[in-house]
């Protein structure tokens, strides 16, 4: 199964990540297919969060299961997700619902 998730880049202390398509039975720094962006956590750069839309909507039609964490960071950039299955999704709509109500 292919996945869409973070592989963890920096020095200690300093993560940056990069999103990324790859077998799922890979460890998690390992060879990747494809990189599609990255993320900066700690907000030190300019854009600390950057994805190409396209060829992630690409990379979902084609069956890419993205992790919760990655799944949330697509959403944030604006891929539409539509119907994937993530673990937590359930819980993660529930949360945002519940968020939204209470700063409403």
């Amino acid at each position: 199964m292919v996945k869409i998730r973070l592989m963890r880049m920096g020095a200690k202390k300093t993560p940056h990540y990069r999103v990324v398509v790859v077998d799922s039975r890979k460890k998690r720094s390992s060879n990747y297919i494809e990189s599609l962006g990255y993320y900066d956590p700690r907000g030190t750069t300019d854009t600390p969060l950057k994805i190409d839309i396209e060829r992630a909507q690409h990379w979902l039609s084609q069956g890419a299961q993205p992790t919760d964490t990655a799944l949330k960071l697509l959403e944030r950039v604006g891929v539409e997700v539509g119907d994937v299955e993530a673990k937590k999704r359930e819980r993660y709509t529930k949360r945002v619902a519940a968020s939204e109500s209470a700063a409403a």
